[in-house]
């Protein structure tokens, strides 16, 4: 996926390694993990006001895990033709990017921070977000790669068959799509821990139609992580790249 909003004339380069902290002595980012599946338009109404909030400098940053309902979203940049099949529900969302599918067993993390306070640079933030869940990957066992042309985390697939002209087989693990508002993000993340694949095939995901790039998850990659060992592994590298949390 894409991002809604860019940067300046010449932003930085994503996965710069950029130090995305806040300044000496801020508030720590509230690490709140929500149990079941939260309803997508009403997680999202919630989290466009807390954004708000956040921006008027009357609540914290926070960072909210969760796992959605099967559900399809269509962000800024999505075309009809990518929808395939609707046996789900649609969703218009406000962030960037194309159409993308939530559902139980994929980890969900909607960032909201005020990047003023930390660089504002959509370009850096976006490699940032990369960075955290490569990282992440890297804690069970997993080779995440970021693509200059498609942003998302990418797996190698030599087990499948190439391509045309033999380019590599690759599943994308990770989607990103944000939007920012006064500089203070919302939407953010979508990790597959282990969601029904089979879901994905109603979409046309992130506009890929490529047949050597697919979908993965990490129980398709015989990684046996549940959601807690992944959710620690995104807090511990999230404060390593964005820094300190409290949970909420």
């Amino acid at each position: 996926m894409t991002i809604l909003q860019h940067s300046a004339d010449a932003p930085s380069p994503r996965g710069d390694g950029v130090d995305m902290r806040a300044p000496s002595g801020a508030p720590p980012v509230v690490w709140r993990r929500l149990e079941g599946l939260a309803d997508y338009a009403a997680t999202v109404s919630a989290m466009e006001s807390l954004a708000t909030a956040i921006g008027a400098g009357v609540s914290p940053e926070t960072v909210w895990l969760l796992e959605h309902p099967p559900v399809y979203t269509a962000g800024t940049s999505a075309r009809e033709g990518d929808l395939l099949d609707t046996r789900f529900p649609v969703h218009r969302a406000g962030r960037g990017g194309q159409f993308t599918y939530h559902g139980p067993g994929q980890r969900v993390a909607y960032v909201m921070l005020d990047l003023s306070r930390r660089r504002p640079d959509v370009r850096a933030f976006v490699g940032a977000l990369e960075d955290w869940l490569i990282a992440a990957l890297a804690e069970v066992g997993v080779e995440g790669e970021r693509r200059a042309d498609r942003v998302g985390v990418w797996v190698a697939r030599p087990d499948k068959p190439a391509g045309v002209a033999d380019a590599p087989a690759e599943d994308k693990i990770a989607a990103l799509g944000v939007r920012l508002k006064r500089w203070v993000s919302f939407h953010g993340v979508a990790l597959n821990v282990a969601p029904d694949l089979s879901h994905f095939a109603g979409i046309a995901p992130c506009g890929v139609r490529t047949p050597h790039w697919g979908v993965t998850s990490l129980a398709d990659l015989g990684v046996a992580a549940d959601m807690s060992t992944i959710d620690a592994a995104l807090r511990r590298r999230f404060e390593a790249i964005f820094g300190p949390t409290v949970d909420g």
